[in-house]
């Protein structure tokens, strides 16, 4: 969500932190990872790509995953990630491999699919068979009007995940909209409690949970969130 302003320095700072950490000391790895409401962006799959030797990338918007196809085949038009993969691959210890890097994911992304959340199999008709991780960025909120449904979409990505496997969560706490363009969505108010009473009542047990607050409020009117989650969760052997 690069255009809608939710991309903000220290979000990112936030999730490329948390997935680094997570790939490389977290044990989370395996063949393929499904993205799950991938928006247009791809700061969220760097990590992952070193870990995983397919991913799936997946929205709900025809306009999303076109973006998403400009970056992935190199179009002239398509947003300029070079800032955010050079902060990576010095994360990584690789600060000059920065085209590698971009080569590795795009060679790594084996599908762009559509999903629906509010489906009970997101990708109907398509059934997918079950993946080792799916990984959610700014995604649920958006698309639950509570958290009773919320929750329902966690227990549907049960069916999709193989036992044992990861759930990683990561996106905002008490946020009630953000701006795209000229153009306000609403979002579902969520507070650390609900959102982990629903993780667990959907049958996940709770690795890791880190949370954070805000710092940055000059942009309060393009979103408006207070805090930042990241949840590694699993699904039960």
């Amino acid at each position: 969500m690069a255009e809608g302003g939710r991309l903000f320095g220290e979000w990112t700072d936030f999730v490329l932190k948390n997935l680094h950490e997570t790939f490389t000391k977290g044990g989370v790895e395996g063949n393929t990872l499904l993205d799950f409401g991938t928006g247009a962006s791809i700061y969220h799959l760097l990590s992952a790509c070193e870990v995983f030797e397919e991913i799936i990338v997946s929205d709900l918007l025809e306009q999303n995953r076109a973006e998403f196809q400009k970056w992935l085949k190199k179009d002239q038009d398509a947003f300029d990630w070079t800032h955010i993969i050079k902060s990576v691959c010095e994360m990584e210890g690789n600060r000059k491999n920065c085209e590698i890097k971009a080569e590795k994911l795009r060679s790594q992304v084996k599908e762009v699919l559509k999903c629906d959340a509010l489906k009970r199999n997101p990708y109907d008709p398509i059934v997918m068979p079950p993946v080792d991780c799916i990984l959610c960025c700014l995604c649920l909120e958006c698309s639950s009007k509570d958290i009773k449904e919320y929750c329902n979409v966690l227990k549907n990505f049960q069916d999709l995940i193989k036992p044992g496997g990861h759930l990683l969560i990561l996106s905002t706490l008490n946020a009630t909209f953000y701006v795209v363009g000229k153009k306000r969505f609403n979002l579902m108010p969520l507070t650390k409690d609900e959102l982990e009473k629903a993780i667990k009542d959907a049958g996940y047990q709770i690795e890791k949970a880190v949370y954070a607050p805000r710092t940055d409020k000059s942009k309060m009117d393009i979103a408006d969130y207070e805090e930042k989650f990241f949840i590694h969760a699993r699904k039960p052997m």
